[in-house]
C-alpha cells in the first residue's frame, strides 16, 4: 500500500486536518482487563516507541492491563512488562482487530489501538482510524434500514456534526468518544450496504445560508412534530426549527405511555418546581395537561426536566388519570429530544421515494448540501460501483459461507490500493489476484 493518506486527501479533501480520527472506545465502562485478537491482515506491537512483535495475526492475543505505573503488556501468555503506553499498528488498509474487555461484548474495529491506563484499574482505549471509516462505524450504529439513502443521509449528518465538534475531547487526548455524548461508534462497519450509503455521500456536507457547517442534531422520532432549538437548549436557531411530521406516524417509536401514582406526579410539582397544587388550577392544570402541538413548559416548569426526572422517552406527552386506579397516566409520541431530523420519519421518507436532499431540508430548514467540489467523482462513482457489486453478488448467494478472505471490505480495500497506485488495467494479474475486475 502507497500513499494511502495522499488517496484519501485526494477521495475526501474536506477533511484534510481529519484523515485520521482518534476515538475513545468503551468510553461508558470502565476496563480492568482487555484481550485483542486478529481478524483480517497483521499488526505490529509497539510499547513506548519501542518495537516488541511484528506481524501479529490470526491466532495471537495481546493482553493488556492497568497499573499504576501504565499497562501491562502480554503477547499469548508471555509477559512483556509494564509500559507507559501500548500501541497496535496495522501493517495494511485490510486489517480488524477483535477487542474483549472483560465483562464487556466484543467488538471489531479497523485502524490502529492506542492503550494507555487512567489508573490502576481503568484502561484508556483508544481506536486512531480513517475519518470515513470511522462515519460507516457510526452510521451502522446509529440508525436502522435497508435502504442505501437511509444510511447515506445519516452519513451526512453525521460528517457534518465529527467536522464541526473535532475538537470536542481535545483536552482528553482525542477526538471522539463511542457513546451518545458524540455520536455512537460501537463497531466497524459489517454491512456493504452501509458503506455504500456512505461512499455515496463522499464530500457532503450540511450548510446554513451563509455556507456555514450547521448543528445537525437528531432523534429516533419525532412523535408527528420536531421542537425548535431553543425548547431543548435555550439557543434559538435557524435551522431548527419545529415542522409537522407525519412520517414518523406509525413507526417502532410512534408512541408510548408511563403511568405515575397521582400523589407521586404531584408532590413532585409541589417540592421540586414549589407549585401549589392545593390551588384547584394548578392541580387541574398539572392533571389534564395536553399537547395538540409541541409546547415546551407545564405551568413554567421545563418539559425538558420533566422528562429527565422521569425518565420520559419524549417531552411530547398529554396527562389524564385512570378512572379506575387514580394513577396518572402519561399519553406521549416519540422518542428522544426532538430537535432537528427524526431518523424513523427518515425511514419512512426514503421508502416512499422522496430524494436524500429533500428530506435533509425538510428537517433543517433553509439548509442546503454542500458539495465538496475538490472530491474526486471518478473515485467515489468507481467505490460504488464496486460495492454494489459486491452486494449483488451477497443477494444472489444468499446464507452463503464466505473465508475472511472473501471479507467484502478486504475486496474493497485491494482495489481501492490498486486505484491508489493508479494501474492500468491487467485481466491476467487481476485474474491471479481473484479481484474484481476494475476498467480504467
Amino acid at each position: 500500500m502507497k500513499h494511502f493518506l495522499f488517496f484519501l486527501l485526494l477521495l475526501l479533501p474536506f477533511v484534510s486536518n481529519a484523515e485520521k480520527v482518534r476515538v475513545r472506545l468503551f468510553s461508558n465502562n470502565k476496563v480492568e482487563l482487555i484481550y485483542v485478537s486478529f481478524d483480517l491482515g497483521q499488526y505490529d506491537l509497539f510499547a513506548d516507541s519501542v518495537l516488541l512483535e511484528l506481524s501479529l495475526g490470526e491466532g495471537m492475543s495481546v493482553e493488556l492491563k492497568p497499573a499504576a505505573e501504565g499497562v501491562t503488556v502480554s503477547v499469548n501468555g508471555y509477559l512483556y512488562g509494564t509500559f507507559r503506553q501500548a500501541i497496535l499498528r496495522a501493517t495494511d488498509t485490510a486489517c480488524i482487530m477483535c477487542l474483549n474487555p472483560k465483562g464487556v461484548k466484543q467488538r471489531t474495529y479497523e485502524g490502529d489501538l492506542v492503550v494507555s491506563a487512567f489508573d490502576r484499574s481503568n484502561l484508556k482505549i483508544i481506536n486512531e482510524v480513517d475519518f470515513e471509516t470511522y462515519l460507516a462505524g457510526v452510521v451502522q450504529s446509529e440508525i436502522y434500514g435497508k435502504k442505501s439513502d437511509i444510511f447515506r443521509i445519516q452519513a451526512v449528518i453525521s460528517r457534518t456534526w465529527a467536522l464541526r465538534n473535532m475538537k470536542k475531547h481535545r483536552a482528553d487526548g482525542y477526538n471522539f468518544c463511542d457513546y451518545v455524548h458524540c455520536q455512537a461508534y460501537q463497531n466497524r462497519c459489517v454491512r456493504p450496504d452501509i458503506m455504500l450509503g456512505t461512499m455515496q455521500s463522499s464530500g457532503e456536507t450540511i450548510v446554513d445560508a451563509d455556507g456555514n457547517l450547521i448543528d445537525t442534531p437528531f432523534h429516533s422520532n419525532s412523535g408527528g412534530q420536531t421542537a425548535n432549538s431553543e425548547d431543548v437548549w435555550r439557543t434559538a436557531l435557524p435551522y431548527l426549527r419545529s415542522v409537522p411530521d407525519t412520517f414518523s406516524f406509525r413507526m417502532r417509536q410512534s408512541n408510548w405511555t408511563k403511568v405515575i401514582p397521582k400523589d407521586k406526579w404531584l408532590n413532585y410539582f409541589s417540592k421540586t418546581h414549589k407549585l401549589n397544587i392545593q390551588d384547584a388550577q394548578v392541580k387541574n392544570t398539572l392533571l389534564t395537561f395536553q399537547q395538540p402541538e409541541r409546547k415546551s413548559k407545564i405551568l413554567g416548569v421545563q418539559l425538558t426536566r420533566v422528562r429527565t426526572d422521569f425518565g420520559l422517552k419524549s417531552t411530547f406527552f398529554s396527562v389524564s388519570t385512570d378512572p379506575k386506579t387514580g394513577d396518572v397516566v402519561l399519553t406521549g409520541h416519540g422518542y428522544g429530544h426532538g430537535v432537528g431530523l427524526s431518523q424513523e420519519g427518515t425511514i419512512r421518507m426514503v421508502e416512499l421515494g422522496i430524494p436524500y436532499d429533500s428530506i435533509i431540508r425538510h428537517y433543517y430548514t433553509g439548509s442546503h448540501i454542500h458539495k465538496d467540489e475538490n472530491v474526486s467523482q471518478r473515485y467515489v462513482d468507481n467505490f460504488v460501483t464496486e460495492i454494489s457489486k459486491i452486494i449483488e453478488e451477497d443477494n444472489a448467494n444468499p446464507g452463503r459461507k464466505k473465508s475472511k478472505k472473501d471479507d467484502w471490505l478486504g475486496k474493497l480495500f485491494r482495489v481501492r490500493d490498486r486505484m491508489d497506485r493508479e494501474e492500468e488495467f491487467d485481466p491476467t494479474r487481476q485474474e491471479m489476484e481473484g479481484d474484481m475486475k476494475v476498467e480504467w
